[in-house]
């Protein structure tokens, strides 16, 4: 994060300079997506360090769902930054851009766009493989800026070669429609991330894994399977049933081996599981509605 607010720096800079030397609508929609950039990478920048905070009192299950306030808060600004780049775009088209030095700002647009590609490839791979909301969210967004410095590239390389000016505010207007694309994109994974959507393959691999146990007698059954991610953390709830005159060390054995069975569902998460040791004469017929509740709930992919 500390490279990814250096480099959202130099971009401004760059971009903006683009920008006075060639009075490029294109280019302008291009710095102006850096304004937001820089504002939504500070946002990221706290938020991956809270998100590591460890729990407290006032936070038990930790501080990890900042990270889908920040990656909604980066989409929102992605979003603002693309409905004025389409109104700059459209007042260009229609008052008529006036352009001059294209040369130095198709040469600063590549160098940057070039420094932004390899930056968001890193951000990206790195937030996927520790399960970082907010670096891929950013990373996204730091490629999503390295895709507009490349539109800029060919509407303003068009215009220089041709000198049809119109291209150059219809190239910021696509721009901008492609920049809401990405923003509302992102606005569906922070919803998702907040509201605990349930994600139909991990549902099915901790079914199959409780299902296996069953088979294999390590328990007679289960119901109240219940889960939550909250980005790299994930909580698993569920009921056990076990013969009723079944010592309590044997079943806390038996527990023990389905909880290391949940855990390597899940590889690269810290996994948190919680199991309920219940005699099997003691479970309840009302038990079993729930449980019905519960498949049902996962088939719509919902976390009940």
């Amino acid at each position: 994060m500390a490279a990814s607010l250096a480099v959202a720096v130099l971009m401004l800079v760059g971009k903006l300079g683009a920008y006075a030397a060639t009075g490029s609508a294109a280019i302008f929609s291009d710095a102006l997506e850096s304004v937001v950039h820089l504002l939504a990478t500070g946002i990221a920048a706290f938020s991956l360090w809270y998100a590591a905070q460890p729990p407290d009192a006032q936070h038990p299950y930790g501080h990890g769902k900042i990270a889908y306030f920040s990656s909604g808060f980066e989409g929102a600004l992605i979003l603002v930054a693309a409905v004025a780049i389409v109104v700059t775009g459209a007042d260009a088209l229609v008052t008529g851009p006036e352009l001059e030095r294209l040369g130095i700002g198709l040469a600063v647009t590549a160098a940057l766009g070039l420094v932004n590609l390899m930056l968001g490839l890193w951000l990206v791979r790195t937030g996927r493989r520790h399960n970082a909301v907010v670096l891929v969210a950013n990373g996204q967004h730091v490629l999503t800026d390295m895709w507009t410095s490349l539109g800029v590239l060919v509407g303003v390389g068009l215009v220089w070669l041709t000198g049809v000016t119109w291209i150059d505010p219809v190239v910021a207007i696509l721009l901008g429609l492609n920049l809401g694309w990405t923003a509302v994109a992102l606005l569906r994974e922070a919803y998702q991330g907040l509201m605990e959507s349930a994600d139909p393959g991990e549902t099915a691999r901790l079914r199959s894994v409780l299902d296996r146990a069953e088979t294999e007698s390590h328990i007679l059954g289960y119901h109240f399977l219940r889960y939550r991610r909250v980005n790299d953390r994930v909580y698993v709830e569920v009921h056990l049933l076990f013969p009723g005159d079944l010592p309590i060390e044997d079943a806390h054995a038996h527990a023990t081996q389905v909880e290391e069975a949940i855990r390597a569902v899940f590889p690269k998460d810290h996994v948190e599981v919680t199991t309920h040791l219940e005699p099997e004469d003691h479970h309840h017929p009302d038990d079993d509605v729930h449980d019905h509740l519960g498949d049902a709930l996962a088939d719509v992919d919902t976390q009940g």
